[in-house]
């Protein structure tokens, strides 16, 4: 069985980096045909896809967030990370990891879910 759990501080500090880690049970993360991904939910805007990471480890970002982003991976331990840069309290949302088998595709398997806060 997939399972997907996310990990990563709950309360950052503006401007401060923010990195989520997504570690990955019951499968590879270099399994032919998967992505990778982080979606984020806030009161405001809903669920919002942020980006992926395939299989081959290309990665693909939500324009919005393009300047700020960066998706990696560590094969050895069957991760993926999310970094976010100079974040604000408009990032301030629950984060999480899913498997899709398209970019921003239908979600299969997730995680339950990380509060991240960002405030002084």
């Amino acid at each position: 069985q997939v399972q997907l759990q996310e990990s990563g501080p709950g309360l950052i500090k503006p401007s401060q980096p923010l990195s989520l880690t997504c570690t990955v049970s019951g499968t590879a993360i270099t399994t032919n045909y998967f992505f990778w991904n982080w979606i984020r939910q806030t009161p405001g805007k809903g669920m919002e896809w942020m980006g992926s990471i395939d299989n081959s480890g290309s990665t693909y970002y939500t324009p919005s967030l393009e300047t700020r982003i960066s998706i990696s991976r560590d094969t050895s331990k069957n991760q993926f990370i999310l970094e976010l840069t100079s974040v604000t309290p408009e990032d301030t949302a629950v984060y999480y990891c899913a498997r899709s088998a398209d970019v921003g595709g239908e979600y299969v398997y997730w995680g339950q879910g990380t509060q991240v806060t960002v405030s002084s």
